[in-house]
């Protein structure tokens, strides 16, 4: 006798959920070996290729973070000195220093190398499916 699935296990937004705690697990545990938490992880890869830096609210908005607990994290990279801040204007921009763009650029090579081979598994979903994200994300 076949029953149909509970809610939960057939929710979207549960799905979406469990699927990027699966897919990212393995990427998380290179970043945990190498001393580095999914948030500065978040924040490296965000103002990777940034030139003119990203503002605390685009930082926050990108690694889904509260504002005030970016800045906070964004001190703790300051005084490891992976990120400056640098006024322009009226606003405030954080970049990446040489040593941070050192670490993001080895991290995205590690992010790329694990999403190819996550896309391998699913080559012919792969397309369809990173569109289908963009428009759910907006």
């Amino acid at each position: 006798m076949q029953t149909e699935p509970r809610f939960v296990q057939d929710y979207l937004l549960a799905l979406l959920a469990r699927a990027s705690h699966a897919a990212s697990a393995g990427f998380h545990a290179q970043l945990k070996a190498r001393g580095v938490a999914v948030p500065v992880w978040r924040v490296l890869a965000t103002l990777d290729g940034a030139g003119e830096g990203v503002t605390v609210g685009e930082l926050a908005q990108t690694c889904l973070m509260q504002q005030p607990t970016m800045s906070k994290l964004l001190d703790r990279m300051a005084a490891e000195r992976l990120v400056e801040r640098r006024r322009q204007g009226r606003s405030m921009r954080i970049l990446l220093t040489p040593v941070g763009a050192a670490l993001a650029a080895e991290l995205v090579a590690e992010a790329r190398a694990h999403e190819a081979a996550l896309l391998t598994r699913h080559a012919g979903a792969a397309p369809a499916l990173k569109a289908l994200l963009r428009e759910i994300a907006g």
